[in-house]
């Protein structure tokens, strides 16, 4: 099944899921999320919007991806990602980032990769996403 993300004149790849390799890719295969299995089934965490206080956060609200909203809300400037060390290395902080990328797309915003993590790692390993950065000068005051 693929899909596409339209609007906000960027152009984001069709996604799809790779069953033998149990990831999701994009069409040309330079970008994925894998996923580990437990128990038989492939968990995937569940991603939710909490507009109030700026974040997209797991459903147990532990670890998430911290936002501000700037240049009246056409810019998401992500400031900060957190995942708890019991958390880490389940590819939680990139389905953070693709949520907040998504989210920031599909509402024709462009994003302000403040955060270490966003700039340094998440987008050389998914660089289909360069295409939702902010191009101008605005820094983030943090």
């Amino acid at each position: 099944m693929a899909t596409t993300v339209s609007g906000g004149g960027a152009e984001v790849p069709k996604i799809v899921w790779n069953e033998r390799q149990q990831r999701f890719e994009t069409e040309d295969k330079k970008a994925y999320i894998q996923y580990q299995l437990r128990d038989g089934g492939a968990e995937v965490p569940k991603i939710v919007w909490n507009e109030r206080q700026q974040r997209f956060e797991t459903e147990d609200k532990k670890a998430y991806i911290q936002y501000q909203l700037r240049d009246g809300g056409k810019v998401m400037d992500i400031l900060h990602t957190f995942v708890p060390s019991s958390k880490r290395g389940l590819g939680l902080a990139s389905h953070l980032c693709v949520s907040a990328f998504t989210h920031a797309h599909s509402h024709s915003m462009s994003v302000l990769p403040t955060c270490t993590y966003v700039s340094d790692t998440f987008l050389p390993r998914n660089p289909s996403w360069k295409s939702v950065l902010h191009s101008d000068d605005l820094k983030s005051n943090i």
